[in-house]
């Protein structure tokens, strides 16, 4: 693999407008912001931890409407939350970046987003077979396998349609990996005692609209 710049003629096009963007990064946003950045540099004080999906489409600064230094994000397929476990040995990306927002930067909110069209939700439907090359996305799905037995009680008992069933995977997958989220008994504990507000999103990507779950009616409201 050519790891520089010497030979590029064979480079795809999408090679090009990656450097291209940096060069307009700097010359349209860093430099007339030089003042910003030069306090953004020396510390960070994001007000909330976004837990999202790893999705192209979906980009969190761009929905919330807010700029560099506010959001301390993870982003994963699925926007999974991992099950808490103090002693686990693996490398755990994601439920690191849950204790560092929550014991280092104290955050005041906690975000899951999830969205319209998605592939990990999609996926929780394939067949072994068609799960086969990708061994790790399959192990990866297995945090929401209380996900799909909810989705396919609720078509079994004709409360949802099968026309109906990504949406209310994709929203559902929200409220499971909330309840995930709450236990990390850091997390329980902040929530109780008022410190961070736990939040449950879903993003319908071609409406441009935001959903909020309401914890009290169990339904996703859209956000006017």
């Amino acid at each position: 693999m050519n790891t520089t710049h010497e030979d590029d003629s064979h480079q795809h096009p999408n090679y090009y407008r990656l450097f291209e963007g940096i060069r307009g990064f700097k010359s349209n946003e860093h430099i007339p912001k030089q003042e910003f950045f030069a306090q953004l540099g020396k510390h960070q004080n994001p007000h909330t931890l976004y837990i999202g999906c790893s999705d192209s489409r979906v980009v969190p600064n761009l929905v919330t409407g807010t700029i560099p230094g506010e959001l301390f994000v993870v982003r994963n397929i699925g926007n999974f939350v991992p099950l808490y476990d103090r002693s686990s040995e693996t490398f755990v990306a994601t439920s690191a970046v849950i204790e560092y927002a929550v014991k280092q930067l104290q955050v005041d909110n906690i975000v899951v987003c999830g969205h319209s069209n998605c592939g990990g939700c999609a996926a929780l439907y394939n067949s072994a077979k068609e799960m086969r090359s990708l061994p790790h996305t399959k192990k990866w799905l297995e945090l929401a396998a209380p996900v799909k037995k909810i989705v396919e009680e609720q078509i079994a008992n004709n409360i949802i349609s099968i026309e109906e069933r990504s949406v209310f995977t994709e929203q559902m997958n929200v409220v499971v990996q909330i309840e995930h989220l709450m236990q990390y008994p850091y997390i329980r504990k902040a929530v109780k005692q008022g410190d961070i507000t736990i939040m449950g999103w879903w993003y319908h990507i071609e409406e441009g609209e935001i959903y909020d779950y309401d914890f009290n009616i169990k339904r996703f409201i859209k956000v006017v």
